[in-house]
């Protein structure tokens, strides 16, 4: 499956749109990676806990993404766009969404 941020797939034409794709995921850190998270903050750097666990919710969220257009019969999803938020405290929502279609390649002039 083609995925990309453009609205159309470069050396393919859309020969059908066939609507709005979504992906998404909540994910909590545990008490143990807050707590060396928290502790990271006060000598600075990255916050490698959070950090991977963002990195695996988006590859969730995409991946769930890309099932919804593989059941409209998709074979491509553009203008994808990743959204996230606080659900509460300690936890995220990644989003994952964009529009299925079926490309077919170009043909040479």
């Amino acid at each position: 499956m083609i995925i990309t941020t453009l609205p159309e797939v470069p050396g393919y034409r859309i020969v059908k749109v066939l609507g709005v794709v979504k992906g998404n995921t909540v994910r909590a850190t545990h008490l143990g990676k807050d707590f060396l998270a928290g502790l990271r903050q006060l000598v600075g750097g990255e916050l490698k806990e959070y950090t991977e666990m963002l990195s695996n919710a988006r590859a969730e969220s995409e991946r769930r993404m890309m099932e919804e257009a593989a059941r409209l019969g998709a074979n491509a999803v553009v203008n994808v766009r990743f959204v996230s938020g606080n659900i509460t405290q300690n936890s995220a929502e990644i989003l994952v969404y964009g529009t299925a279609v079926i490309v077919e390649p170009e043909q040479p002039s």
